[in-house]
């Protein structure tokens, strides 16, 4: 679902930028009022989390892949407006220091992952989960509920971004300047694989973390926005930092398995010669735009390793699984700590 550079044209990069700018001042300005200061570790490890989770790539075997987005997941936390800064972020690095979606396709990556989907997911999560106790199992289920809407919305949503191009921008001859494939076929790939598989990944990952949080410390799930009440004790922020550092261990199954299983890129995010062979031919404005960003580290491989063996790609998947989390999560802490503000126990 990262959006590359030149699958957009600028009537739709520039106007996702637009509707953007109003979107991270909001959660700027909501973060700051509602968003504790002893909540800030909490807000870190939740970027971080959403940055780990999109490096388990998920195959479909001889097809594409995809990943979860964890997004819905801080909403369920935090709430939807610190979600739209924790995934901006996330989703920033991931763009700059890995190539991984489009400096171009920023904001369109920004709406779909930080804003359509932790919103969509939240109103999901909080209609079913109203009253409910937070150490009931139906908040697990609410939450699993919220991120397949969400994940779902956020997919169709891209579907739509990328299906409005040959309409938008084409040449002469009538031939897609950009992303090249009509809402005919690109909302029909996208649900299709996102329905069946990828919405039901994410429901386990967002309703496995809410079932864990709801047994050990379920004063997380207690308030609609996740502002929290003194608790007896403090969460365990240290804990769940290890449980990351697990996790970017483990990371190189996103690597092993869509090989073992012979998967592609994930849908609409081809670079220009496998776009080629799909289409017949490489829009214009696409391959204008392909190489407007070089990464330092792009698809977290090192600098010229694509002939490397899979054992070393493994290796610099976790080393960037681990710089790229620390990346995220010192920025996200840092984001909150800049825009200061007075803490806050009232809702947002």
């Amino acid at each position: 679902m990262h959006i590359p550079d030149g699958y957009l044209g600028p009537a739709t990069y520039l106007a996702a930028y637009g509707v953007m700018v109003p979107f991270w001042s909001a959660a700027a300005a909501r973060v700051k009022r509602t968003l504790r200061l002893q909540k800030i570790p909490l807000l870190a490890l939740g970027a971080a989390f959403t940055f780990l989770v999109m490096l388990f790539n998920v195959p479909i075997p001889g097809g594409t892949t995809g990943h979860a987005v964890g997004s819905v997941l801080v909403a369920v936390l935090l709430g939807p407006w610190a979600a739209v800064a924790a995934v901006s972020v996330s989703l920033l690095v991931q763009a700059l220091l890995f190539g991984d979606g489009g400096v171009t396709a920023f904001g369109a990556n920004c709406l779909t992952m930080a804003v359509v989907m932790p919103f969509t997911g939240w109103w999901v999560y909080r209609l079913l989960s109203r009253g409910v106790a937070p150490d009931s199992r139906r908040r697990a289920l609410a939450a699993a509920a919220g991120g397949y809407v969400g994940l779902n919305a956020a997919a169709l949503t891209a579907a739509f971004l990328f299906g409005i191009q040959p309409a938008l921008a084409h040449d002469a001859a009538g031939r897609a300047l950009y992303c090249p494939f009509p809402l005919s076929v690109a909302v029909p790939a996208m649900a299709v694989e996102h329905f069946l598989l990828f919405g039901f990944v994410e429901a386990a990952v967002t309703g496995l973390v809410v079932a864990a949080l709801a047994r050990s410390e379920p004063e997380l799930l207690r308030e609609p926005e996740g502002s929290l009440q003194e608790a007896a004790s403090p969460p365990r922020w240290k804990r769940w930092a290890l449980a990351l550092l697990v996790a970017a261990l483990l990371t190189p199954l996103g690597l092993a398995l869509p090989n073992f299983f012979k998967a592609g890129d994930a849908w609409g995010e081809w670079g220009a010669e496998d776009l080629a062979k799909k289409a017949g031919y490489v829009p214009a404005g696409l391959q204008r735009l392909e190489g407007l960003w070089k990464a330092p580290l792009p698809d977290y491989a090192p600098p010229g390793g694509g002939e490397a063996s899979l054992l070393v790609q493994s290796l610099w998947y976790i080393v960037s699984a681990v710089a790229g989390a620390v990346l995220v999560g010192g920025a996200a802490w840092g984001l909150r700590r800049l825009l200061g503000g007075r803490e806050s126990h009232g809702p947002s």
